[in-house]
């Protein structure tokens, strides 16, 4: 009985660690991109493990992990110490959503549309070229979430995401594919903003025009319709901002 418990306790001990080091990562990343560490320099590994009662290796692995995205760096003499928001990877999904959940998020949110307006036009002009039937289904699937969500019957930001990242993945190239995340991860912040300033979610003809475009076979309509669907979160952006406080 005694051994089976050993065993049982053995078991969960890696998944309790993983958890242990998720929580600690999250918490010092968070920390760091709120500009925590600004004035006082980042604790050291011993430090660390004092406070947040964790052990050295859980300790360890979340500063590893920090480093890797580019928030941290060991330097002779020094420790480690916080590197400067240009040396982080903006890309990753963690750093991103951190950034996101900073108290002044809404120039953040417009640079990154200003991407946006980059990159998912392009993706839908791509995607009308040489999207498969099967990509282009998907995309239909997406604007039928939504279509659902405004009848109560799915989730309004997951349905939207879903469409969003689809023609992702129809572009067929596999460099705008790995935006799904990025993409993902920021319009959960994106959606939620311009839903609750306008006052209702997104506007779904819109979107029918990015899918009827595609399924035309029609790359400068798609990317025009794209456009316009980005373009409105940016001037609502930019509405919002000019608004007397």
């Amino acid at each position: 009985m005694a051994t089976s418990l050993s065993r049982s306790q053995d078991e969960l001990r890696p998944q309790l660690g993983r958890n242990l080091t998720y929580g600690l990562l999250d918490r010092l990343g968070r920390a760091i991109v709120t500009g925590q560490y600004e004035t006082q320099p980042f604790p050291t590994e011993a430090e660390l493990t004092t406070q947040h009662g964790v052990s050295r290796s859980v300790t360890r692995e979340a500063v590893k992990m920090l480093t890797a995205k580019g928030l941290l760096s060991a330097r002779p003499r020094q420790g480690t110490v916080v590197e400067p928001t240009s040396s982080w990877n903006l890309f990753d999904t963690d750093v991103l959503r951190w950034l996101l959940e900073r108290q002044f998020s809404v120039e953040l949110l417009k640079q990154f549309n200003q991407l946006r307006v980059a990159i998912e036009p392009e993706a839908a002009a791509l995607a009308a070229r040489f999207a498969s039937n099967a990509d282009i289904e998907a995309i239909g699937e997406g604007l039928a979430r939504m279509e659902a969500a405004e009848a109560g019957m799915d989730d309004t930001l997951e349905a939207d995401i879903a469409f969003h990242v689809s023609i992702l993945r129809a572009s067929g190239n596999p460099f705008y594919v790995q935006f799904r995340d990025v993409v993902g991860t920021a319009l959960r912040t994106s959606i939620r903003f311009t839903n609750r300033v306008k006052g209702r979610t997104a506007n779904v003809a819109d979107h029918g025009r990015v899918l009827e475009a595609i399924q035309a076979r029609d790359p400068n309509s798609a990317r025009t319709a794209m456009r316009a669907l980005i373009s409105d979160v940016l001037e609502l952006i930019d509405a919002h901002e000019n608004t007397p406080a």
